[in-house]
């Protein structure tokens, strides 16, 4: 099987592009910069120049590809909206699918996205799901919640840097879940036929509130956190006001999601029938007190290795007094 992974260089995609070789598929990999995605080419798989804001790339990459999957999404630092990437890509991707008779399409959305409309990644994940739903494809959606990896910025290095953690309205209980897990579903998934044209939440072993992480971090790294509150009504104002600007869309789109992080509201969901579905363990899932564990205990050890050979290197300070014999 020939397997094409769009978003392959991102958090998520390239541990979906890392399970998929280790299991044997025949990789290939849709990516805007071949020099970026080198790493991927060593790891073995095929590099397609391409991109999905770009349709007519679309063609070649799929040439003799049996299914894809999707884990493609906008960055912060891209200048494409997430309009542009999450729905008019997503649609251009979905209609090539259909052009070139591939019907296999794994494609990861949000929990609770119907739930606020007015927040435009999670309606754009809404609608993409009502579009693929109706495109006739042989679909499987995952909606998540949230990746381990990214708390390691949002709290791990302000933490250990003494630089302050934001923390904004009423911490909502996110259910994180190690991008190595996901991918793990995400190719389980190609060869369980009870996941054709469904949907299914996958999501960590409990939901943690901010308050939570923080305190586990303080704990695990031995130092106390700089808290700082922002005002959700403060974020408000601020995205109503660069909302005028063109080039503050973007960032405006993102502060929006704040508005699902400080609602309370938790995002989780049961797992009990994705594991049997799946024939995967719970047991094996990777907490995040087993996922920041490991990575202070990496850090405060490779601080003790640093200050060890820069003490080590320092030579005796000079005194123009003789020492006595």
């Amino acid at each position: 099987m020939t397997l094409l992974i769009v978003g392959a260089t991102g958090t998520l995609g390239r541990q979906v592009a890392r399970r998929a070789i280790d299991e044997g598929y025949k990789v290939r990999c849709l990516v805007r910069s071949t020099k970026k995605a080198a790493f991927l080419k060593e790891w073995g798989a095929e590099l397609v120049p391409g991109d999905l804001c770009r349709p007519e790339t679309l063609r070649a990459a799929l040439e003799g590809v049996t299914a894809v999957i999707d884990a493609a999404t906008s960055r912060p630092a891209d200048s494409l909206s997430i309009k542009q990437v999450d729905w008019e890509g997503k649609v251009a991707l979905i209609q090539a699918l259909k052009s070139a008779g591939i019907e296999r399409l794994i494609f990861f959305s949000i929990l609770e996205a119907d739930k606020y409309p007015e927040v435009p990644l999670m309606e754009i994940k809404r609608c993409t799901e009502l579009y693929l739903a109706e495109s006739g494809l042989n679909y499987t959606i995952f909606r998540l919640a949230g990746f381990m990896q990214g708390l390691i910025g949002q709290y791990g290095i302000p933490i250990l840097e003494n630089q302050p953690v934001w923390v904004t309205g009423t911490s909502s209980p996110v259910a994180y879940m190690d991008t190595q897990d996901i991918a793990k579903f995400a190719v389980r998934a190609l060869s369980v036929p009870e996941t054709h044209k469904q949907a299914f939440p996958l999501v960590g072993t409990r939901a943690w509130s901010a308050e939570e992480i923080i305190s586990l971090c303080e704990r695990l790294s031995g130092k106390d956190a700089r808290v700082t509150r922002m005002p959700i009504n403060l974020l408000r104002t601020v995205r109503s006001t660069i909302r005028f600007f063109q080039w503050g869309w973007n960032v405006a789109d993102r502060l929006a999601f704040t508005e699902v992080l400080a609602s309370g509201q938790p995002l989780n969901a049961p797992m009990t029938d994705v594991y049997q579905i799946l024939g995967l363990e719970p047991e094996q899932t990777t907490t995040l007190e087993s996922y920041l564990q490991e990575y202070f205990s990496r850090i405060m050890k490779k601080l003790k290795e640093l200050n060890y050979e820069k003490t080590k290197k320092q030579k005796p300070k000079k005194t123009p007094f003789k020492q006595s014999s």
